[in-house]
């Protein structure tokens, strides 16, 4: 994993998590890797992993089995869409709109682009509670 450097690692291994969550790699109630082993794999610190599991661990995402380990939370998928979107609403699409009135791009153009973007990336994300 490459970590850019505007942003706390902790943050960008919860989005890493959150992301192959989305995608279904760590289904619900699925037991994840150890704070160690995924440190290992990233080549963070442990401290690191752990800090980004107790995140996720507040925002439902993650639970803990004492002894056993972290596990995928029974609503993580919905947990995760609706931090994202919000964050995309609030923080991303704002500065996509600022681009766009710059560079004289309408909502026609973006919304053709979008839907051959849909086709060309079938996706498997659920979008039922959207």
């Amino acid at each position: 994993m490459d970590f850019k450097e505007n942003e706390a690692i902790y943050l960008q291994i919860a989005g890493y998590v959150s992301e192959l969550i989305l995608r279904g790699k760590w289904p619900p109630d699925s037991k994840i890797p150890s704070v160690r082993e995924l440190a290992g794999d990233l080549q963070v610190n442990p401290n690191t992993v752990m800090r980004t599991y107790e995140l996720l661990q507040g925002q439902e995402v993650l639970y803990n089995k004492r002894g056993i380990g972290f596990f995928v939370a029974p609503a993580a998928v919905q947990q995760v869409q609706a931090a994202r979107r919000e964050r995309f609403l609030t923080q991303e699409l704002p500065e996509v709109f600022g681009t766009m009135l710059l560079l004289g791009i309408e909502l026609p153009e973006v919304q053709r682009r979008y839907e051959e973007f849909k086709q060309a990336h079938l996706h498997p994300i659920s979008h039922e509670n959207q």
